[in-house]
């Protein structure tokens, strides 16, 4: 008895002793504003991914570091569901500031272009990454 009460203390252990996170940094300089969603709902081990984190209106200048991970209760939640229901939760930095200055190879679309002009504009920076073998980014003037 003493040994399968050791047994299921290890699995216990083992079980929560796991993490999961997965992080992307965009390289820009982080702001103090941070968007959390502690309950992002994943659906069948995760297969059914969150829905998207809508940042544009809220970081204005893009975002500097993402977040994903499992806390204790995402685990505990998706044990008790077997997994049906699988939380998760989002951590969203927002970036401090814009790109300084554009590259010599990026393409500049004015404010208000058409969806022409911007298309021209994507196609143009496709032409000139081929040329280049380097990227070029596509800005919309504010």
């Amino acid at each position: 008895m003493k040994g399968l009460r050791m047994f299921v203390l290890v699995l216990v252990m083992a079980s929560l002793s796991g993490c999961y996170v997965a992080t992307v940094d965009t390289g820009l300089p982080k702001s103090t504003k941070v968007i959390s969603k502690p309950w992002a709902s994943c659906w069948v081990y995760g297969l059914v991914p969150p829905p998207t984190i809508e940042t544009a209106t809220e970081c204005p200048n893009g975002v500097a570091r993402v977040e994903t991970q499992h806390s204790f209760l995402n685990y505990l939640v998706g044990g008790l569901t077997f997994g049906i229901y699988t939380p998760i939760q989002i951590t969203v930095t927002c970036a401090e500031g814009a790109k300084a200055s554009y590259n010599d190879q990026d393409i500049v679309v004015p404010h208000g272009a058409s969806a022409d002009d911007v298309r021209q504009a994507f196609t143009r920076a496709a032409d000139r990454a081929v040329e280049s073998g380097k990227p070029v980014f596509v800005w919309m003037a504010h």
